[in-house]
């Protein structure tokens, strides 16, 4: 009897010290992914308020060596700047309420059974999503919709992702039709259906697609290369951004070799010169900074959420 609860305690023993060593080794890999993954931002943020001169000779880590505003003030002083903010945030918040208004209307549309064409219409979008006509096909019909140069190239070409779509249909199909059909019964159309009853059980997915619609549209610059350039009124953020990383990296290969600069650096030269390095860094903070504002509140979201005020079938 004392041999067995010798081997018991034991094993017992034996039992805790292989979970205590797997929960280390689970930590310290956690920690390393962690370390990897904060480090680089951090070091950005870091070079963004180091003076510019000085970040070309290397050697910032997790402190700036000559702290500094002065990327950030070329940046906000641009004239150009306040008037792109304005365009990037209202193209941001019309882009992802519309978009997901439409796409989750059309999820909807598409997830009723009674609903005979559904099917066809359904692949003809995730034939869409797959097989792209390409650039000049898809510039010709702006051109032809007559959005060249006008704000609503921004909204229109983006109402519908057929992504998103899948994801909200999946989550409707997800649903009970007692919903639907008790809701029929009491006389409501399909669009009170819609946002009375469908609506508020899927916040979840249209969380989740709202973060993706508004990620995309707060990155996005290229459209505005492609449809807008020529009208500085209508430059997003973002391209504005890009065109002053390109004019410094520019001024920077025609002054002088990063070389030279970095001598100048070490030699203890002040300066408040704005480098390709240092403008680089403040323009990456600036454009991922409102993500990382805005997904905190949406991240529980991720989780698929409860079906609210179910009944039984």
């Amino acid at each position: 009897m004392i041999d067995k609860n010798n081997q018991y305690y034991a094993a017992k023993r034996q039992t805790q010290i292989t979970n205590i060593i797997f929960d280390i080794i689970i930590y310290l890999t956690l920690a390393f992914v962690v370390i990897a993954t904060v480090y680089p931002f951090w070091n950005t943020i870091a070079i963004s308020f180091n003076d510019g001169l000085d970040s070309v000779a290397g050697g910032i880590k997790l402190w700036p060596r000559k702290f500094t505003f002065q990327n950030y003030k070329n940046l906000f002083l641009t004239d150009r700047i306040p008037k792109a903010l304005v365009i990037s945030v209202s193209r941001t918040v019309l882009q992802t309420v519309l978009s997901v208004f439409c796409t989750s209307l059309l999820a909807y549309a598409l997830s009723r059974k009674e609903f005979v064409i559904r099917k066809p219409l359904t692949s003809i979008l995730v034939i869409s999503m797959y097989v792209n006509a390409g650039l000049i096909p898809g510039y010709m019909l702006i051109k032809h919709l007559h959005l060249i140069g006008k704000y609503s190239v921004y909204i229109i070409p983006a109402l519908v992702d057929v992504f998103n779509f899948i994801l909200v249909r999946t989550y409707i199909n997800g649903l009970p039709d007692s919903f639907v059909e008790s809701a029929r019964i009491d006389g409501a159309n399909e669009f009170k259906i819609y946002m009375s009853i469908i609506m508020p059980l899927i916040v979840p997915s249209i969380a989740m697609i709202s973060l993706f619609t508004a990620v995309n549209a707060w990155n996005a610059w290229f459209d505005t290369y492609l449809y807008a350039s020529n009208k500085p009124k209508l430059h997003s953020l973002q391209y504005v951004l890009q065109a002053m990383l390109q004019a410094s990296q520019n001024q920077s290969a025609n002054a002088a070799d990063a070389n030279s600069m970095a001598v100048a650096a070490q030699s203890g030269a002040s300066s408040t010169m704005v480098t390709p390095i240092s403008i680089r860094s403040s323009i990456t903070v600036v454009a991922t900074l409102p993500i990382l504002v805005v997904y905190p509140f949406v991240q529980k979201y991720f989780v698929v959420g409860m079906t609210i005020g179910g009944v039984k079938e």
